[in-house]
């Protein structure tokens, strides 16, 4: 069976989470230089996997809401936005100083 094969039915968490263990082994160096490549190999066919299934729920989600995907994109972006982050130069309301009542009357 081919890594490409082993991968195809793994779920997104269950992909991921094997690559990130896959990513540990070669960061630590302890494997050899063949064992480093056939984990490599079995890595990239894994984050294959995992773009595919993102790939593939992001498509879900666009056909869901039936819209242009430009304007999709757009929704998208501002979601969870809490804030506006203030234009270089310009202070944000927290960073102004209140105005000193008594500097009024001297």
């Amino acid at each position: 069976m081919s890594q490409a094969d082993d991968v195809s039915e793994l779920t997104y968490e269950q992909a991921r989470d094997e690559l990130i263990a896959i990513v540990a082994k070669l960061e630590a160096g302890a494997a050899t230089l063949d064992d480093s490549v056939g984990l490599w190999e079995r890595g990239e066919a894994l984050a294959a996997r995992c773009q595919a299934l993102l790939d593939g729920a992001s498509e879900r989600i666009k056909a869901a809401h039936d819209e242009p995907a430009e304007q999709f994109v757009e929704q998208v972006a501002d979601a969870g936005v809490i804030g506006v982050v203030p234009a270089d130069g310009e202070p944000d309301e927290d960073e102004t100083e209140p105005e000193d009542k008594d500097d009024d009357k001297a």
